[in-house]
């Protein structure tokens, strides 16, 4: 049998043909790639990991700045920067948000906590050993076993 070659088909066709979750996932992220170009031309200043899109809803995006500084720069810029947006995106995007995080998306690492040393010295059961000896004979019992975890 003869083997049919069928030639594949762009995604950005397909996507643009969609209607649905993926086809808005795929402007969105088209209208950040244009976002990220209009601060870069409107701010060339700015460092790459002074911000980041933090969130899109509606008509707006909100863009957090890891410090004060570069938050009060994209401020002077902000309106600059949102008419540029609206109009390279055909309005998708009109509204602009500035938020200060200075610890970004950074995750806080757990440490384990330190284990306490359980041994023990034989000084120290020693110690325990001669309390136990006027001890009542409830904690006089609990007492000898702890000593005995020192002698070993």
């Amino acid at each position: 049998m003869k083997r049919i070659v069928k030639a594949p088909q762009d995604l950005n066709s397909l996507l643009k043909k969609a209607s649905g979750t993926m086809a808005d996932f795929s402007t969105k992220a088209q209208s950040f790639k244009i976002l990220d170009d209009i601060i870069r031309q409107i701010c060339p200043d700015l460092p790459e990991n002074a911000w980041q899109i933090a969130n899109c809803r509606d008509d707006l995006v909100v863009i957090e700045a890891k410090s004060p500084v570069w938050g009060q720069r994209l401020q002077f810029e902000r309106n600059n920067i949102s008419q540029q947006l609206a109009l390279q995106t055909q309005g998708i995007f009109r509204r602009i948000e500035i938020k200060i995080n200075p610890h970004g998306n950074r995750r806080e690492t757990v440490k384990e906590p330190v284990k306490p040393n359980k041994s023990m010295s034989a000084e120290t059961a020693e110690h325990i050993y001669e309390v136990a000896e006027n001890a009542p004979p409830g904690l006089k019992e609990v007492l000898l076993r702890l000593a005995k975890h020192g002698k070993k």
